[in-house]
């Protein structure tokens, strides 16, 4: 299938947080990259420099974080971010040290979610 007529390849996904310096550089962290701190209401963080694979993270002064998973039904994730590592544990107390939090609930053995410091849902999988 072919894309959109004048589709760059560029692809981003954008978080919502009150703080994008911290969340940029929270991600920066775990996922390593190139970090431009330029616009405090909007970073972006380059995951792999030399491809087109961004994560940007916008102000949202009155963010309130995503519920997962709401016991009322009311609302859903919408969008997380799978993480494949080599060890799920090394990977999770790496997370914890720059600021992530394990989700209460954990529904498989071989994923952990886990809440950034804005608490936007994310997994980390192992990826075999």
């Amino acid at each position: 299938m072919s894309p959109v007529r004048g589709y760059t390849g560029w692809l981003g996904t954008i978080l919502g947080t009150p703080d994008p310096i911290g969340l940029g550089r929270f991600y920066a962290g775990l996922l390593g990259g190139d970090l431009d701190e330029g616009d405090p209401e909007f970073v972006t963080l380059l995951v792999r420099p030399t491809d087109t694979t961004s994560l940007g993270f916008q102000l949202e002064p009155d963010h309130v974080p995503p519920v997962w998973p709401d016991p009322a039904g009311g609302q859903q994730m919408q969008v997380h971010l799978d993480i494949g590592v080599a060890s799920l544990p090394e990977a999770v107390e790496d997370a914890v040290a720059l600021g992530a939090r394990p989700a209460d609930q954990q529904p498989q053995d071989d994923v952990r979610v886990m809440l950034d410091p804005a608490g936007h849902p994310f997994c980390l999988y192992t990826d075999d």
